[in-house]
C-alpha cells in the first residue's frame, strides 16, 4: 500500500497547492473597474524602451507609450543599430507627437552578452529623472500604466515589475503561448512574491536610481545575462522587495509558431536555471502530468473509477486556471484548454531540456547562460531626436 498511498498524498498536495495558487493570482489579478487617477504631486518619470526589430503589433505597443494618463513622463527609445526598422516606426510617433518629450537614442555600451542591456544602459545615462521605467517593445501600456506601477511603491520596495500577459493570440501556437504565459508563469509569480520571493520580470520594471546606484549603477546589472535576474538579486542584497503590480500588462501575441514557442520557452528556462537553480529545481512539477497519473494509478490500484478520478482531476487543474483567466479578463477561448494540457506534457520535457544545454538563440544572437562581462567597453554613438 505505500505506493499507493504516496501517490494519492502526492496527487492530493500537489492539487491543493494548484488552487491555492489560482486563488492567490485571481485575488491580485483581479479586474479593476475604473483606472487610476495619478497621485497627488506625481513625481516626474522617465522611460526607457530598448528595441530590436519590429514585433507583432509594434507600432500599437510602442505608440501606447504616447497616449499615458499621467502629468509628467518623458520617452527614451534605444536602438543599438542606426539601419533597424524600428527606427522609422520610433521617428514617425515622435513627429506626430510633438507635445510629448521623446528622444530616440542609438548605439550601445558593451557591458555584457546581453544585448537588451547594452542597447538600455544610455537610455538610463540619459535619464533625466529619477523614477525611471524600462518596458519592453511588446509591452502594450493602458492609459494608467505609471500609476499602477508607482502605486505598488512603499517602504523597502526595490524594484516593481509586471510579468507578461499574453492577449489577442490569433493562432493555436500563440494560444499555448497564453497558457505558458498567464495562468501558469504569471501565477507562480504572484506566489512567489506572496510569500516574500518576489523575482524581478523584465518586461517593465520600475526603479528609483538611488536603489541602483547603491547597488553599483545600472552596469551592475551586467553581473547576470538576465538583467532581470541581476536585477533581482541587487535589490534582495540592499535587504529590499520585489513587487509585483496588481493587474499585470498585456503583450499582444498575433500569430505564433511551434518554433517561436518552444525557443522563447527553453531560453528561459535555461536561464532561470543558471541564475536560480535551487528554485527552478522544483518547476518539473509545476504542471499536472504527474498528479494526474499519480491520482490514476492510486485510483486503480484502490479499485476506484479511474476514468471518474482523472476526470475530476482535469477539471480541478484546469478548471480552477480557467476560472482564473475569466476572473482576470485574461485571454480565454476553446482554444485554451487544449493548450494548457499541452503545456503541461510539455514542462517536463522543457525542464529536462533546460539542464542539456547553455546555450540559447535571443533574436538572432547565440548566447550562453554563462557568457561573461565583456571587459572590453566599445564608445555608445548616439543619435536624438526629441
Amino acid at each position: 500500500m505505500t505506493p499507493t498511498i504516496l501517490a494519492a498524498g502526492f496527487c492530493i498536495v500537489l492539487t491543493t497547492i494548484q488552487v491555492a495558487s489560482v486563488a492567490i493570482a485571481a485575488i491580485r489579478c483581479r479586474v479593476r473597474p475604473l483606472p487610476l487617477p495619478a497621485p497627488d504631486g506625481a513625481p516626474p518619470v522617465t522611460l526607457v524602451r530598448p528595441l530590436r526589430g519590429v514585433d507583432n503589433f509594434g507600432a500599437e505597443t510602442l505608440g501606447s507609450t504616447f497616449a499615458l494618463d499621467y502629468p509628467h513622463y518623458e520617452i527614451i527609445f534605444c536602438v543599438a543599430d542606426i539601419d533597424d526598422p524600428v527606427a522609422d516606426i520610433v521617428n514617425r510617433l515622435i513627429a506626430t507627437h510633438p507635445g510629448i518629450g521623446a528622444r530616440l537614442l542609438i548605439g550601445e555600451d558593451r557591458v555584457n552578452a546581453n544585448p537588451k542591456l547594452n542597447n538600455l544602459v544610455k537610455g538610463w545615462d540619459a535619464a533625466l529623472h529619477d523614477w525611471i521605467i524600462i518596458a519592453d517593445s511588446n509591452v502594450e501600456m493602458p492609459r494608467d500604466y505609471i500609476q499602477r506601477l508607482l502605486s505598488r511603491w512603499r517602504a523597502g520596495t526595490g524594484v516593481v515589475c509586471s510579468t507578461p500577459i499574453g492577449a489577442r493570440p490569433e493562432n493555436f501556437w500563440a494560444e499555448l503561448e497564453c497558457a505558458f504565459l498567464n495562468t501558469l508563469q504569471a501565477r507562480w509569480q504572484y506566489v512567489g512574491e506572496s510569500l516574500g520571493l518576489g523575482f524581478a520580470q523584465g518586461k517593465s520594471m520600475l526603479f528609483h536610481r538611488a536603489v541602483i546606484a547603491r547597488g553599483g549603477g545600472i552596469r551592475a546589472l551586467g553581473a547576470e545575462l538576465a538583467e532581470d535576474a541581476a536585477a533581482t538579486k541587487l535589490v534582495r542584497a540592499a535587504g529590499l522587495d520585489v513587487r509585483l503590480v496588481d493587474n499585470p500588462f498585456a503583450q499582444p501575441l498575433g500569430r505564433r509558431t511551434a518554433r517561436e514557442i518552444w525557443s522563447r520557452q527553453v531560453r528561459w528556462a535555461r536561464l532561470r536555471r543558471a541564475s536560480f537553480p535551487m528554485f527552478f529545481l522544483p518547476e518539473i512539477l509545476s504542471g499536472g502530468a504527474f498528479p494526474i497519473l499519480a491520482g490514476a494509478y492510486a485510483a486503480a490500484q484502490l479499485d476506484f473509477d479511474v476514468g471518474g478520478t482523472v476526470a475530476l482531476l482535469l477539471i480541478a487543474w484546469y478548471g480552477a486556471e480557467v476560472l482564473l483567466a475569466r476572473a482576470t479578463a485574461w485571454h480565454l477561448s476553446l482554444r485554451l484548454l487544449p493548450a494548457l494540457v499541452l503545456r503541461d506534457l510539455l514542462l517536463p520535457v522543457l525542464w529536462i531540456d533546460a539542464w542539456l544545454s547553455d546555450d540559447f538563440v535571443w533574436r538572432g544572437n547565440p548566447m550562453n547562460v554563462h557568457a561573461k562581462v565583456d571587459k572590453e567597453s566599445s564608445e555608445t554613438s548616439l543619435s536624438s531626436t526629441s
